[in-house]
């Protein structure tokens, strides 16, 4: 059977076996894309969810900011952000009054060519657009205390001066937060990494409810949500996507609202079963931009770990184009000694790195699963981090069946962490 993966820019052919116990290639389903998107936006921006509409909001507003999503984000910022703008422009909000704050989280900022391709070459040049550093305290403003007063929240100052603060985002699986979207915009979108030290805090992580598709009883979501209510927020705009990365759902409005209802449209799509837990697994990173480098491959790892048997083996496709990730991670990946070492000390709060909670997320995984990956990076590399580097799917799939026969149990996730796959 030919099966497409989701792998970089291109994408990766495979020809695999078909074999007695198969559990199938399993996909998100995927809603109708929008045929008019343009008017499908602008019916939202003026009748939104649980909200009134934005030009009514925007009206009398000195000034305003829009948190949008960075690179590594597939959000088509090209596509919403002109009715956003003109509509707030409209409303009396000058064009210089109006900022574009890039939600990077921890992440590198985006900046020259980068930049016009995420938001378009006429946004880039005619717009102020500030890239979030959360490690720059001159940026940053305490808004309050979440969890009992014993956490501090920072937020980006330029978002919170803001007289009007809108945040667009798109609505897909996420491995803590249950559906990123909403809230994540602000934490960890625009938030200090004084905050984030306890949003990916070892306890944190470790969670059992800060995982995929859960929102009730989620710490992480949780959190979320009393850091946007201490930070403000006006507007929403959220959109859910296909595989083709086509928009197939528009969530416009309410900060809470909207985001529940398009993570409930969503979870109709997205969330598979299955009737048996697996021997091993085909999956990827969901190709470009989340398989960047290995600090964000630990997505496609995540989603599958719940449905495998106790040793079972996970291979991944993941392209790495940019390899380890940041210098933090690749610091905090070279301390690990082994990977049980490294989670013992980890929940002994011995030492606090950013970026460790992926690779606390990825060595929970790999402790009890080994990770067979298909990647650019060197194999010397990936074995001195405990991964299994393989030169072939095909091959590595016939190996797997050899070693565990074959009447193995095993899937194919082509999309990755964009299918939610659960045991019935």
């Amino acid at each position: 059977m030919k099966v497409r993966l989701k792998y970089g820019f291109e994408g990766l052919e495979v020809d695999l076996p078909e074999t007695p116990n198969f559990k199938g290639i399993i996909t998100p389903d995927e809603p109708s894309p929008i045929t008019n998107v343009t008017d499908r936006l602008n019916e939202m921006i003026n009748n939104p969810i649980d909200s009134k509409p934005l030009i009514e909001i925007a009206k009398n507003r000195k000034n305003a900011v829009i948190v949008i999503s960075d690179i590594t984000r597939p959000v088509p910022n090209k596509v919403i952000l002109p009715p956003i703008l003109s509509t707030i422009e409209r409303a009396g909000i000058k064009k210089e009054n109006i900022s574009i704050l890039i939600a990077t989280g921890i992440h590198r900022p985006n900046e020259g060519e980068e930049l016009t391709m995420l938001v378009g070459e006429d946004i880039a040049n005619n717009y102020r657009i500030i890239n979030h550093l959360s490690k720059n305290d001159n940026d940053m403003e305490l808004v309050g205390y979440i969890s009992n007063g014993k956490v501090p929240v920072y937020i980006n100052k330029y978002y919170l001066k803001a007289d009007l603060k809108i945040l667009t985002g798109f609505i897909e699986p996420h491995l803590w937060a249950g559906f990123s979207g909403g809230r994540k915009s602000i934490l960890p979108g625009v938030s200090s990494i004084k905050t984030l030290e306890y949003m990916h805090s070892p306890e944190m992580v470790a969670h059992p409810k800060t995982v995929y598709g859960v929102l009730e009883g989620n710490p992480f979501h949780e959190a979320g949500l009393q850091v946007m209510e201490k930070s403000g927020a006006d507007f929403i705009l959220n959109v859910t996507l296909n595989t083709k990365k086509e928009i197939t759902g528009i969530f416009a409005g309410n900060p809470v609202t909207a985001h529940i209802e398009g993570c409930n449209f969503l979870s109709k799509f997205c969330i598979k079963y299955i009737d048996e837990p697996l021997d091993f697994v085909v999956t990827t990173n969901s190709g470009a931009p989340l398989d960047i480098n290995l600090y964000q491959t630990v997505k496609g790892m995540s989603v599958v770990a719940p449905v495998l048997k106790e040793g079972a083996t996970i291979l991944i496709a993941s392209k790495c184009f940019e390899g380890l990730g940041s210098p933090e991670y690749v610091k905090v990946l070279n301390m690990i000694d082994s990977p049980d070492k490294f989670l013992k000390r980890l929940m002994n709060n011995e030492f606090f790195i950013p970026d460790q909670w992926c690779a606390q997320e990825t060595y929970q995984i790999i402790l009890k699963h080994p990770t067979w990956i298909y990647s650019d990076l060197p194999d010397d590399i990936l074995k001195k981090y405990f991964f299994h580097p393989v030169s072939s799917i095909e091959a590595a799939v016939k190996k797997l069946l050899s070693m565990y026969g074959n009447n193995a149990s095993w899937a194919v996730l082509p999309d990755g962490p964009m299918v939610i796959v659960k045991l019935k």
